[in-house]
C-alpha cells in the first residue's frame, strides 16, 4: 500500500492496471484489429490499432486505456485536458475485482465478490464533452449518469473496427 499526502491509504495494483491494457489488446485482436502496445509511459495513448491487411491500412488509431478495479468506484476516471489530441478513443475498463469503499463488504473481498469485467470504448469527442475540472485542479470524466450502452464491450470495440474499415471475420 502507498500512502497519499492526506494519510489515507491508497491501494496500488500495478499488475491489475497493466492487465487492463493487455485485456483490451486481446479483445481488439479477437475482433481482428491489429493492436500494438505503445512504449511504457507514452504520453496520451497506450495502444496503436491498425487494419490487419497492409493493403487496406489507411489510418492508425491511438487508444488510451484507463482502469478501475473497484466494484464500488464512482465510475469516474482522470483524464488531463492536455491529452485530448493524443488519442482517438479511450477505453475504460471496470475490472470489478472487489469492494474497496463499502466498509460492510470490503473485508469480504474474495473470488466470490468478483463481477464481470466491463469495457467502454469512448470516442475522444465524448471524453471532451464530459470532462470536468475541480477547483483543486483534479480533471475527471464521470460516467455514472451517462447512457453508455452503445459503447459497452463488443459494441464499443466495433466502433474501432468500423473506423478502420475492418469487416467482421467470416469464412
Amino acid at each position: 500500500m502507498d500512502k497519499t499526502d492526506n494519510n489515507k491509504s491508497k491501494l496500488t495494483l500495478p499488475a491489475v492496471s497493466l492487465g487492463a491494457e493487455y485485456l483490451v489488446m486481446g479483445y481488439l485482436m479477437r475482433r481482428n484489429i491489429l493492436t500494438y502496445k505503445a512504449p511504457p509511459n507514452n504520453a496520451g495513448y497506450d495502444l496503436i490499432c491498425i487494419h490487419p491487411n497492409p493493403e487496406k491500412q489507411t489510418k492508425v488509431l491511438r487508444v488510451q486505456v484507463k482502469s478501475r478495479y473497484q466494484i464500488d468506484c464512482d465510475r469516474g476516471f482522470p483524464v488531463k485536458e492536455k491529452t485530448f489530441g493524443s488519442f482517438d478513443y479511450l477505453i475504460i475498463v471496470f475490472e470489478n475485482i472487489g469492494y474497496y469503499y463499502n466498509k460492510n463488504k470490503w473485508s469480504n473481498n474474495s473470488v466470490e465478490t468478483i463481477q464481470p469485467i466491463e469495457f467502454y470504448t469512448l470516442p475522444a469527442s465524448l471524453i471532451q464533452s464530459n470532462h470536468s475540472k475541480s477547483e483543486s485542479g483534479w480533471e475527471k470524466v464521470m460516467t455514472k449518469k451517462l447512457d453508455l450502452v452503445s459503447y459497452k464491450n463488443e459494441l464499443g470495440f466495433e466502433q474501432i473496427a468500423m473506423d478502420l474499415a475492418i469487416e467482421y471475420p467470416n469464412k
